[in-house]
């Protein structure tokens, strides 16, 4: 993998450069890029090339922040909101009551 393909207009290794940047700019930037990452490519290979490539030297940065973030993996949903988080799969009401 070359640093071309997952980084082609440099927008991961300008933000490494900006001084004093902050969370809040490092995942706009993140959301630029990764809407920019190719189709049937696997964001999470080209996420983990530009941990390696530019945060391995700055594990505190902002941007080495927010890329690691992007890989842990979603949270589990807990509750749904309207009629889905009161009928179950099985078409019954979660409080007992007929539908």
């Amino acid at each position: 993998m070359k640093v071309e393909d997952v980084d082609p207009k440099g927008l991961i290794r300008e933000s490494y450069r900006i001084e004093g940047i902050t969370s809040p700019m490092c995942k706009t930037i993140f959301f630029d890029w990764a809407i920019q990452v190719a189709v049937g490519a696997d964001p999470a290979e080209h996420i983990a090339f530009c941990i390696s490539h530019y945060g391995a030297d700055l594990p505190g940065h902002p941007m080495t922040a927010v890329l690691q973030a992007a890989l842990a993996p979603a949270p589990k949903k807990i509750r749904r909101g309207g009629r889905a988080g009161r009928i179950t799969e099985s078409g019954q009401r979660r409080d007992g009551q007929s539908v």
